[in-house]
Parts: structure tokens; C-alpha cells; sequence
């Protein structure tokens, strides 16, 4: 019953969001970080091209699903291995989205690691000069 109590209280404070967790310690969620994967990991280009359009669509945060998912269909398909590799490192390596939305917008400097071609043709896909309306692409 008294943990029925606090969830139920906790759940109020948050807005109807429940966490089954600890819920005496205060939830940060200022920054949540990107779960890692292996880049490394030995992959045909095919495969590796179709887990990055899917992981550019997929984000969790809308903003970088928007510019992701529209920037892979347009591009990525054409890119050669080294220029997936250098898309892989880009979204795979920070821990964090807002970071990499930060670097694309030009909000933050760009890391020296991934200041290279692929993030010069991000941050001009995402200044979007001819004011073309962008829509995700359907995932098949």
C-alpha cells in the first residue's frame, strides 16, 4: 500500500510519467546519454548503410530524427566506405544527442574528431537554404 502511495504521488510530480525504479533519489534527465555500439564491428557496406538509415531515423529525440532521417536518405546511399564510416563515427561515438545537434545547428564547436566532410554537409542540410519542407521517410 505505502509504495502504491509513493508511486502514485511520484507519478503526479511528473506529469503522469511513471518510473518503477528508485524513487527516492531524484531523476536527472538533463542528459541522457546515447546507449554504444560498436562501429568496429565488421559489416558489409549494405548492412552497415541500412543500420544507419534506421539508427538515423530512430533517435529519440526529434530534432536529430527530423535532420538524421532526412540527411541519410538524401545522401547516405551515395557515400563511399570511408564517408559511412565517417556518418557512423558521427552519430555513434557521442554519448549524447544534444551534443551532436548542438555541433550540426552551430550551436557548439564541432569536436576536432568529427569536424570533417559528412558534418560540413550536415550542418548545410540542416541551414536548409532552398526551404524545403523535410519529412521523415517511412521506414520499410
Amino acid at each position: 500500500m505505502l509504495r502504491r502511495q509513493l508511486v502514485s504521488s511520484f507519478t503526479k510530480k511528473l506529469g503522469g510519467i511513471a518510473f518503477y525504479g528508485d524513487t527516492t533519489k531524484p531523476l536527472d534527465t538533463t542528459y541522457l546519454e546515447i546507449p554504444v555500439y560498436d562501429i568496429e564491428k565488421p559489416q558489409t557496406l549494405e548492412k552497415r548503410k541500412a543500420r544507419l538509415h534506421y539508427q538515423s531515423r530512430k533517435r529519440g529525440m526529434l530534432e536529430n530524427d527530423l535532420l538524421l532521417s532526412t540527411f541519410a536518405k538524401k545522401y547516405l546511399d551515395g557515400f563511399n566506405e570511408q564517408q559511412t564510416m565517417m556518418y557512423d563515427r558521427l552519430i555513434n561515438s557521442p554519448t549524447n544527442d544534444w551534443d551532436i545537434f548542438h555541433w550540426i545547428v552551430e550551436k557548439k564547436p564541432t569536436p576536432k574528431e568529427f569536424d570533417n566532410e559528412i558534418m560540413n554537409l550536415l550542418k548545410k542540410h540542416a541551414k536548409n537554404e532552398d526551404r524545403v519542407s523535410l519529412r521523415q521517410p517511412d521506414l520499410s
